[in-house]
């Protein structure tokens, strides 16, 4: 009986149960539609084919592909302007109405009305085929071929609409319904803006929100909705039975549990003012602005295919002599005008992409995974082999005259074709080692290509120690952030990160390169350091207890101030793989699986499925739900458009706090500003005009730690 428990044990352990199988998920993206010049865009529709048509004053336009075309399918009616379109409830026939008559070309053009001269600029359509006509004091309805005028809406009409057989009016003081023949009141409103039906519903739109009342009593049947994104609004539709809202600044859609989905920005709209909506079968939305149509669709994909898709965007146009490189954007948000350009951090956001390709031929053995990981290598080795330093790191490098970032820190190489570019800091040194220890723990199978990852990581050790814990520059200084000499590290007190942090990744490094390598100076270092200078407890130092400290200057910079780093966490957390794993002792593990999970336990609300799932791999502990909403709500736009989350209504704002936790919960990744995994993940605001566009790495490497941590199938 022992022999089978134990075997079972075995088979959960190698197979493990919180395995969550790649189903297909639902995945919001954009389409903006090319729109010829000088339009004035009134109304977009969309017929029972689902094909979308733009109603403008220049004439009836429809789309071909991406672009908006004028109609001219039926020759009759190609040069005509229509004052209005509308679609006929139930059959989705498009019918057409002109200034002297309203037709429809479905039926085989039977259903038509000759009209007097201009008298009506407005037309539904009901399900027995019914037109309602208004124009400037005039109503009717037009049944069979024949007139009837009715009496007008004193107040005049806002909106019309055709719902369950019969029309619906909203003027600006009630909801009317037709009834014998004539119009009467259902509800009374007060600055109502929008109309929509869901079941026995009339959905009403206003300047602070929108609610429902009974079509049949008009008793109100869902209160005044105020906690939503914007609450002044222009345009109410139901798609799928879920409510949109056309508002100001942007469209927003009420998910099935109740919270609020938001579009907004040139991430979803090519302007923010919404006009018009119209909705095909499947529940994608068309958007109309005054200037632009806009698609907002919903498909269906797999993680790895949202995988496969940021993994080709890379290749075609992020990758500079192996670096990851964000692109600079001629053009806002054109990426056909893209153009490579050096960061600050080349060496940091590269160690995404390389690990990412790491992990996936760790899972795959796909040798171009190998080779991309060994590309990206190249130009790690490089950053040594550039400069006249002995085992300093580079920063990063470019042919000369091309510099971009922080001129003043470039040096010439002893090439005369290139610069490098120095002053490298703990952040660079964080990659150094996480590249180290994924290309050999993942990607380096022979003795050669060993040897070319422990020659890497000796050299930048050997510099650190042989310069007392610093990077040294060119002028034989101190880089500004490269510092780990006790001196240095314990001059911060408990309440400020650095401390922790400083020691963590010094020994990390040290462990690493003795475990490659089998130096015993490096070990000697690493428990000088943590026994003499205390950095064993610096390393257990309990996040908690960090807060603002002032008046403890580095050259100028207050480290005491400013509230939670996230840089530091994201340094943190890729180095505790390192820290962990090479551990000398199984003590040591413990003890540092200890401060890990101190760590990790602040940052559960950022919901990061790199932290997430570093963490799983080191103490066994990880948020499921977290990682799997993190990876399918990461955006598929990467361009750095300017968001604006802050004046929504929806949201519940926390007081001011240390960490910058603006929110109660964390909004989705597509509706936050584009970031990389060292910012804050509640910033409701953020961005710029388009001038710049992220790789993907940031999905990439969760994705294939996922795979190869097999909580993913």
């Amino acid at each position: 009986m022992k022999k089978i428990i134990y075997l079972a044990a075995a088979i959960v352990l190698s197979c493990p149960a919180w395995a969550t199988p790649d189903l297909p998920f639902t995945q919001a993206v954009s389409v903006k539609y090319h729109i010829p010049q000088g339009l004035e865009l009134v109304k977009v529709i969309t017929d029972y084919n689902d094909n979308v048509h733009v109603l403008t004053k220049q004439g009836f336009y429809r789309l071909s592909g991406n672009d908006l075309v004028r109609d001219q399918r039926f020759r009759p009616l190609a040069q005509k302007i229509p004052l209005d379109v509308t679609t006929q409830e139930g059959s989705g026939h498009l019918y057409y109405l002109y200034a002297d008559k309203c037709l429809t070309n479905g039926y085989a053009g039977i259903p038509y009305i000759n009209l007097p001269q201009g008298k009506f600029n407005r037309v539904v359509v009901d399900a027995a085929g019914r037109m309602l006509l208004a124009g400037n004091n005039a109503l009717a309805v037009a049944n069979k071929g024949k007139l009837q005028d009715l009496p007008p809406i004193p107040e005049g009409v806002q909106r019309m609409e055709a719902n369950g057989g019969t029309f619906f009016i909203l003027s600006n003081k009630a909801v009317y319904t037709f009834k014998d023949d004539h119009f009467v009141q259902v509800h009374a409103v007060q600055q109502a803006t929008a109309m929509a039906f869901r079941g026995d519903d009339i959905l009403l739109g206003t300047g602070s929100g929108y609610y429902a009342v009974n079509r049949n009593t008009g008793d109100t049947s869902i209160g005044l909705q105020t906690r939503v994104p914007v609450p002044v609004i222009n345009e109410l539709m139901v798609a799928n039975g879920r409510i949109w809202a056309g508002t100001p600044e942007g469209a927003f859609m009420r998910t099935d549990s109740g919270t609020y989905r938001y579009f907004a920005s040139k991430r979803w709209l090519d302007q923010d003012m919404v006009k018009s909506m119209a909705a095909n079968s499947h529940g994608d939305m068309y958007v109309l602005t005054p200037t632009g149509l806009n698609k907002i669709a919903f498909i269906q994909q797999t993680l790895a295919q949202k995988a496969s898709f940021f993994e080709r965007k890379i290749r075609e146009r992020h990758i500079r002599y192996g670096f990851i490189a964000n692109l600079h954007l001629n053009t806002p948000g054109d990426v056909g005008s893209a153009e490579m350009a050096d960061t600050d951090n080349d060496g940091l956001w590269s160690s995404f992409y390389l690990s990412s390709q790491a992990f996936r031929y760790a899972v795959t053995h796909d040798p171009t995974a190998k080779r991309y990981a060994w590309e990206a290598f190249e130009a790690f080795e490089r950053i040594l082999s550039i400069n006249q330093l002995t085992g300093f790191p580079s920063r990063t490098f470019e042919r000369k005259g091309y510099k971009n970032s922080d001129p003043e820190r470039w040096r010439d190489s002893p090439d005369p074709e290139w610069e490098w570019k120095g002053h490298t800091s703990s952040d660079e040194y964080v990659a150094y080692i996480w590249i180290t220890a994924v290309l050999n723990e993942m990607v380096a199978e022979t003795p050669e290509e060993k040897k070319r990852v422990t020659d890497f990581i000796d050299k930048i050790m050997t510099h650190i120690v042989d310069h007392k814990y610093t990077m040294v520059d060119i002028d034989n200084k101190p880089t500004l952030w490269a510092r780990w000499n006790p001196e240095y590290i314990n001059w911060y007190p408990t309440t400020i990160g650095d401390r922790r942090l400083g020691s963590t990744t010094i020994i990390a490094g040290l462990q690493l390169a003795y475990k490659l390598t089998g130096k015993e100076r490096y070990k000697t270092e690493a428990y000088k350091l943590l026994n003499k200078y205390g950095y064993l407890k610096n390393i257990q130092i309990d996040y908690r207890t960090i807060k603002q400290t002032p008046g403890y200057l580095h050259e100028g910079v207050n480290m005491g101030m400013g509230g939670w780093n996230h840089s530091d966490d994201e340094m943190a957390f890729l180095t505790y793989w390192v820290l962990y794993k090479y551990a000398f002792t199984d003590e040591l593990k413990a003890q540092y699986k200890g401060a890990i999970l101190n760590h990790w336990e602040i940052e559960r609300p950022e919901k990061n499925a790199v932290w997430n799932l570093i963490t799983l791999a080191i103490a066994g502990n990880y948020d499921a739900a977290a990682t799997t909403w993190w990876l399918q709500t990461f955006p598929m736009d990467l361009i750095t458009w300017k968001i604006t989350n802050s004046r929504r209504k929806d949201i519940t704002l926390l007081p001011p706090n240390f960490r910058n936790q603006y929110t109660a919960e964390l909004l989705p990744l597509d509706e936050q500003p584009v970031h990389r995994h060292n910012a804050n993940a509640f910033n409701l605001d953020g961005g710029h005009n388009g001038e710049s566009e992220l790789a993907g790495d940031e999905y990439l490497l969760p994705y294939w730690m996922a795979r190869y941590l097999k909580v993913l199938d």
